[in-house]
């Protein structure tokens, strides 16, 4: 009955569904190759980790990660990286605001050089910061005197860390205020707001998300340095011996399951600390975008 009745000359039979195209081709391809690489780069790497780590038992794995020098090693890591983290929030807003707001002789020469700890190397970067930082350095012989040690002290790794992680902060915010519309902003003026109230309400909306990008990005950089962080710590024990650090130690020393167990640790809490982070840039795109 249906047959005959679509069949008649009357009535079109309904069309056919075509295949959602996509705008971009080769997604099947792309697609199995990020996983392919990914799987290669990142998680082979980390499920090996992981399983060396399981094979451990429960005393063996406590006693690895408990003990003193590395409870100390970590406290001065996350610590020390969480401060250089929220230094370069404020001074990487600072100059991102100055590069994109105002005209000065040598802007270029300046912007290039936030760029300068991509491009060196770190175990230079750690050198150079010794020998400038040091009690007989360029900076250190007028700060020894009034008390200020930063070379061979944790406040030394923090200024290295702050050193590595500025431009990830800079970078990541400057294009953000580029795109805001200064209109906004004049608009504000032109209703009475205060130039605290306009950027709290008109402009921070904006750039926060890119803030906490920024963060997350100089956080995870600093936890793992090594290069720019051996040279100034000292690697005096309890005191400024980082993490990485004690992990090559026990490879050194064929410890291999103790350098597993400590990386675990330090994985394990790295990915929580950016998991906290990513659920604030989500909640800050949420209100702030909404704001804006």
């Amino acid at each position: 009955m249906s047959t005959a009745i679509l069949s008649s000359p009357g009535i079109a039979p309904p069309p056919r569904r075509r295949a959602a195209r996509r705008v971009l081709p080769g997604f099947n391809l792309t697609l199995g190759y990020t996983l392919l690489y990914l799987g290669l780069i990142v998680l082979i790497p980390l499920s090996a980790l992981v399983f060396k780590t399981l094979s451990m038992s429960w005393a063996d794995f406590w006693a690895a990660i408990s003990a003193p020098r590395v409870l100390a090693s970590f406290r001065l890591t996350f610590g020390a990286s969480l401060i250089a983290a929220l230094v370069n929030v404020v001074f990487g807003l600072l100059i991102a605001w100055v590069l994109v707001r105002y005209q000065f002789p040598g802007k270029k020469i300046a912007d290039a050089l936030v760029d300068l700890p991509f491009a060196l190397p770190t175990a230079v970067a750690g050198i150079a910061l010794t020998a400038i930082l040091a009690g007989n350095g360029w900076i250190g012989q007028y700060l020894e005197p009034l008390g200020i040690e930063l070379a061979f002290k944790p406040a030394g790794i923090v200024v290295a860390l702050i050193f590595i992680g500025l431009p990830f902060v800079v970078r990541t915010v400057q294009p953000v205020l580029e795109d805001t519309e200064k209109e906004l902003e004049e608009a504000a003026a032109c209703l009475g707001a205060t130039r605290w109230q306009t950027f709290w309400r008109v402009i921070f909306p904006a750039i926060a998300p890119a803030l906490l990008t920024g963060f997350a990005m100089a956080f995870a950089r600093a936890v793992g340095e090594y290069g720019s962080v051996i040279f100034i710590a000292g690697n005096m024990p309890m005191v400024s011996e980082i993490t990485p650090l004690i992990i090559i130690g026990k490879l050194e020393q064929y410890d291999y399951a103790g350098a597993t167990a400590v990386a675990s640790v330090m994985l394990l809490i790295s990915f929580i600390l950016l998991l906290i982070i990513n659920g604030l840039q989500a909640w800050g795109r949420r209100r702030y975008g909404g704001a804006a």
